[in-house]
């Protein structure tokens, strides 16, 4: 049955084509499997809270009659604004506006969020894009401008909110500079989500076409109730697509955890046990609690543009397994810098097991893609990265230290034992991979950024003490806990990649130097090439230590506890980037290569004269047989359902023959559509 909702009619009807409902949530109220909820243009001014969900034979399908034509929106049109003084204009709400959540009563808080940040979950938009939050009235007076923002001139667009207990109402104070907020539109966000279950289990639901924004969620780490302003709320096979979403306080798109009895930020609110080990019992909770493939995950987010949003784009954690993230834009994110913790990403997900993310586009975000914990057959191919480090250096001889806030990377993977497969992908920020894990395979990359973190951040940061970060690995293809493991690093493979120097930031130069020898989480590297894992046995040399070796009775060895091998062949060096010390067959030479990326009309275009330059070296096709398995889970870097991969589909799609040049391209072209 298709039910019809145009928020113009005259007044609610029955739901049929003649007579639509009004509100969405109407048609939520009635909808069963098979059917189509039909949305007319408009701005729809609720919380749509899906009352069943579809099967995997009938969906529930919610589409947006225009494309992008009807908004969902967590916002009110606040009007009536009072001039104070200069630039500063005051209005008040009652708080029966927001009946039982008031997003300007409730502070931005959770596990691995830094509490010297202070923010209200709420948010005031001024023209479609939200303010910045200071904590006085002096501050609205004489704002500052903001050295971390990645829009510093729109930083000074400020607000304050205070309570009047004795009318029960919020007081809002903000500085618009020139602007009278009576005669622009001027909102603020009074609802916690969007479009999202208050229920788990409601799957099998579609959402196309819409545009979701503004709305007052909270931060969602790992360790607690991840909601996001959609999300399908702990439950299976779920397709978001062809939507904007932007401007969530936190993340746009939840595909994350359950609210877990006893165990919801409790490294925040009880202390006595680490957030490491939280985690570790929150995943093994959810196994008792039925984490499982046939119950949990296998969602799609495809051909969505994801920006502008306060903590990620896409959060997750365990709910997000077997998903597929593809065609999506996800760009813009954190740039406020008015969150910060350690959950921050365009993408940011913890147990992505079998997750594939294909052919995104993901820029100017504090960082891309975050796989943490448990990137155990995960696959990032055929994605576009750039501009996922700093903005905003140039011009700046000696940037404050303000300025190195956030500082990122285009992916960072952490604490995982893999298989993690990069592939035929794009990286062009000036960190390209951070790599505080093992069991990572890069094959068919161009890669214009140093990798971080090799050989460090995996344990825990106790001030005297060992704190080694045992993390879970899984049956293959499964959720099941098969075992934990701390790191040894390494069990890296690189192939038929190309690696380029770019010129950096003398002030990121220098930090490299310093923030390296100091620092055990981030070494501040932007050198390029394998040569970080120059100490690294090859495989002959570590499987040497366990010959004649006869177990229990020999002598002590560190052969258990050393770093693991590392695999490199087929790859190209430009620049002055540099190879492993133990690479074979590497082709290095010193010459500039021209990089540079160009948009016009939201078409980007890659130009560039590597690909002419390395056209004469022809390296031999990779598959699943030549990466052979991650140590610890003992599985092969394959597809989700066990199949091998032959690497004959560069970036575009175009076919690799049985020889050809290395890097993300099958053929040599000067000028790249990359997007």
């Amino acid at each position: 049955m298709q039910i019809y909702v145009d928020k113009h009619a005259r007044r609610s009807g029955m739901g049929t084509r003649e007579y639509p409902f009004q509100r969405i949530q109407e048609a939520a109220n009635i909808a069963v499997p098979g059917d189509e909820v039909i949305v007319a243009p408009g701005v729809y001014r609720e919380y749509v809270n899906p009352r069943r969900g579809g099967t995997e034979e009938n969906r529930i399908v919610y589409r947006s009659e225009e494309m992008l034509g009807a908004t969902i929106t967590g916002a009110e049109k606040l009007r009536d604004w009072t001039r104070v003084e200069g630039n500063v204009w005051t209005a008040r709400v009652s708080n029966k506006v927001f009946g039982a959540y008031n997003p300007y009563t409730t502070l931005v808080r959770g596990d691995w969020f830094i509490a010297t940040f202070t923010a209200h979950t709420g948010d005031v938009f001024l023209n479609d894009k939200s303010m910045y939050e200071v904590t006085d009235y002096e501050s609205v007076r004489f704002p500052v401008k903001s050295a971390a923002s990645w829009d510093p001139d729109f930083s000074v667009y400020v607000w304050y909110v205070q309570q009047d207990e004795k009318t029960d109402e919020t007081v809002f104070y903000a500085n618009f500079q020139d602007k009278d907020p009576n005669e622009e539109n001027v909102e603020i966000t009074v609802r916690e989500n969007c479009f999202y279950p208050s229920e788990e289990g409601r799957g099998y639901i579609t959402l196309s076409g819409f545009k979701v924004c503004k709305a007052a969620t909270q931060w969602a780490p790992p360790t607690a109730y991840q909601e996001g302003m959609i999300g399908p709320h702990w439950s299976r096979g779920w397709i978001i697509e062809d939507c904007e979403v932007f401007e969530s306080k936190c993340s746009g798109i939840s595909l994350g955890k359950y609210r877990q009895e006893g165990n919801d930020n409790k490294w925040l609110n009880w202390k006595y046990k680490d957030g490491t080990q939280t985690e570790r019992d929150c995943i093994l909770q959810a196994q008792r609690e039925g984490w499982t493939r046939e119950k949990i995950g296998s969602h799609i987010i495809r051909r969505c543009n994801i920006h502008d949003c306060g903590q990620t784009g896409i959060v997750g954690h365990l709910g997000g397994v077997f998903s597929l993230i593809e065609d999506n834009e996800i760009h813009h994110i954190n740039n406020k810098q008015n969150l910060a913790g350690a959950e921050i990403g365009g993408i940011k997900m913890h147990a992505a097991i079998d997750v594939i993310y294909r052919r995104n586009h993901i820029h100017h975000c504090t960082r891309g893609i975050w796989l943490d914990w448990q990137a155990q057959g995960t696959r990032v191919t055929q994605n576009l990265f750039h501009h996922n480090t700093l903005p905003n250096l140039e011009g700046m001889e000696n940037p404050p230290e303000e300025a190195f806030q956030g500082i990122g990377d285009d992916v960072f993977i952490e604490v995982s034992h893999g298989p993690t497969l990069l592939d035929n992908n794009i990286f062009l920020s000036t960190r390209a991979v951070k790599l505080a894990t093992q069991g990572v395979a890069m094959v068919h990359n161009l890669i214009a950024g140093a990798f971080t973190a090799v050989g460090i951040g995996t344990d825990n940061g106790s001030k005297t003490l060992k704190s080694p970060r045992y993390t879970p690995y899984h049956v293959p293809h499964r959720t099941e806990v098969a075992g934990f493991m701390s790191f040894l690093h390494g069990d890296d493979r690189f192939y038929n990649n190309i690696f380029v120097q770019q010129k950096v930031h003398p002030a990121l130069k220098a930090r490299e130097d310093l923030v390296g020898k100091k620092n055990e989480w981030d070494d501040g590297c932007v050198s390029v090439g394998t040569f970080r894992f120059n100490g690294y046995p090859d495989f002959e040399t570590w499987k040497s230590q366990f010959e004649g070796y006869c177990g229990m009775g020999s002598e002590p060895s560190d052969r258990y506890y050393s770093h693991l091998p590392v695999w490199s062949h087929g790859n190209v060096y430009f620049g002055g980037a540099q190879p492993w010390e133990k690479e074979t067959g590497a082709v290095v030479s010193d010459e500039e290569i021209t990089l540079e990326l160009t948009e016009k009309d939201g078409k980007w275009k890659l130009e560039t004269d590597v690909f002419e330059k390395a056209e004469a070296i022809q390296v031999p096709v990779i598959t699943t047989e030549t990466l052979g398995m991650a140590f610890e889970p003992e599985q092969k870097y394959e597809q989700p359902d066990g199949s091998p991969i032959v690497f004959n589909e560069d970036y575009t799609g175009t076919h690799r023959g049985v020889r050809s040049m290395p890097g993300p391209l099958a053929d040599a072209a000067d000028k790249v559509r990359v997007w």
